[in-house]
């Protein structure tokens, strides 16, 4: 055994963090290869109905999440004693959440054209998404490091929805029915999660409620509200824009390239959160050590997204017509552009985690902001011009902006800029490997 798991504290966390890495594996090939058989089957306007109707849905959810998850978690380990209080309170403003999606998804429906089938499958979807209240359960076994029981239950939803898929596929079910099982892998995930809260624990303390808590919890969670929402606006109104201006098979020409690059996005979040401890650790004791960590983070981060960037570019036309068929052809050019905007995301998992240990949390706020704004201008410039090529130039420009040029126009952030710009060099990344290797 290695000396650094000898400890049985160390162990248990390095088992928990196995079992959500081997979750999240498992999920993202399964999850891979079911949605290309699904997109397959749909072809362009149909799944971009179905990508348009998801994404407009998740443009209300964090009212559903209210920002709070860190706080919950945070609060029960603190003081575990106080569980049910806790769980109790924070089920109740998840409901008054749930109410809160479905009101800003009522509102939001006014303001944009659909006919009655896709208000219907809106309307499905988010009583769907509504049943998310119930991870409260996954915060508190992460709480007590215990994640393989979610992890149990987050694996039997994916088998049992990913048949549910591949048996509509079989059967040449209409879309609707599709928009029926995604809506129900929600109501699946919260039984299961029920199951083993009340398996492992007991009773769901649905009816213990502390109102001096709630408020309290409440407020805490604004400010990541408001984080929450931008972020979420910045990542959907693309392809709410694109069926508003073009029409549905834009979104599914869009959606398909999108979703290919969007594989990769948990890998910077599992090599950033590895790292981290590193990082913390090192600044108060070693200033040049700190920033020579931070420096090989940003670098790795950058150089892995351009490792995938290249061959996606280069092998595209293969990758989209072998994956999807030539009915997604025009998704090529799309999958070249947004390609490259995963060397901006992954930056921004460095940006975010300097900024939490820089205690600068407010500036993700900020920056959000901007390449959320960025982006909304963007897209109305050049949707109507390029179409769905123009919505991935649009958030390539915006992502550029909001996780590298946001970086020089506000004064505090500018130390974190210089090591995103030295991240570039090759020669710089080669000499902190060779470094680390002595």
């Amino acid at each position: 055994m290695p000396q650094f798991l000898a400890r049985p504290g160390l162990r248990k966390y390095f088992a928990n963090t196995s079992w959500l890495l081997g979750e999240r594996v498992i999920r993202m090939v399964v999850s891979l290869f079911v949605g290309i058989y699904v997109t397959r089957f749909l072809g362009p306007e149909r799944f971009g109905i179905l990508s348009y109707v998801l994404s407009f849905v998740l443009l209300f959810s964090p009212f559903l999440h209210l920002g709070h998850r860190e706080i919950i978690v945070l609060d029960l380990i603190k003081s575990p004693e106080k569980r049910d209080l806790i769980l109790g309170s924070a089920i109740l403003l998840r409901l008054g959440g749930a109410v809160l999606l479905g009101g800003g998804v009522s509102v939001g429906i006014q303001f944009v054209e659909n006919d009655q089938q896709t208000l219907l499958m809106i309307g499905i979807i988010s009583v769907g998404i509504m049943f998310q209240s119930w991870e409260l359960v996954d915060y508190y076994f992460q709480s007590q490091v215990q994640s393989k029981y979610t992890v149990w239950a987050q694996t039997i939803q994916l088998i049992v929805v990913s048949l549910c898929k591949l048996s509509l596929i079989y059967w040449q079910a209409s879309l609707f029915w599709f928009v029926i099982v995604f809506s129900i892998e929600y109501v699946i995930l919260a039984i299961l999660y029920l199951i083993m809260y009340i398996w492992r624990v007991g009773w769901f303390p649905i009816r213990r409620c502390n109102l001096k808590y709630t408020q309290k919890l409440l407020k805490n969670s604004l400010p990541l509200l408001f984080s929450t929402i931008a972020i979420m606006i910045y990542m959907k109104i693309d392809q709410i824009m694109l069926k508003e201006l073009v029409g549905p098979a834009s979104v599914g020409i869009y959606s398909a390239a999108v979703k290919l690059c969007e594989v990769w996005y948990q890998f910077p979040v599992l090599v950033a959160g590895s790292y981290f401890p590193v990082i913390i650790a090192a600044k108060p004791n070693n200033s040049e050590l700190y920033y020579s960590y931070l420096q090989k983070l940003y670098s790795f981060l950058v150089w892995s997204a351009i490792a995938i960037a290249i061959p996606t570019t280069l092998f595209s036309d293969w990758i989209i017509h072998n994956l999807y068929g030539n009915e997604f052809a025009k998704s090529v050019v799309i999958l070249q552009i947004y390609a490259w905007a995963s060397v901006f995301v992954f930056m921004g998992v460095a940006n975010h985690k300097w900024l939490l240990i820089e205690n600068c949390q407010k500036y993700i706020l900020l920056t959000t902001l901007l390449g959320m704004v960025i982006n909304i201008v963007c897209n109305i410039i050049l949707i109507p011009l390029y179409g769905a090529s123009g919505a991935a130039v649009a958030s390539l420009i915006s992502y550029g902006i909001g996780s590298y040029g946001s970086l020089l126009f506000f004064p505090r952030l500018r130390v974190a800029f210089w090591l995103a710009t030295k991240s570039f060099n090759p020669f710089l990344h080669f000499a902190f490997k060779q470094n680390s290797e002595k």
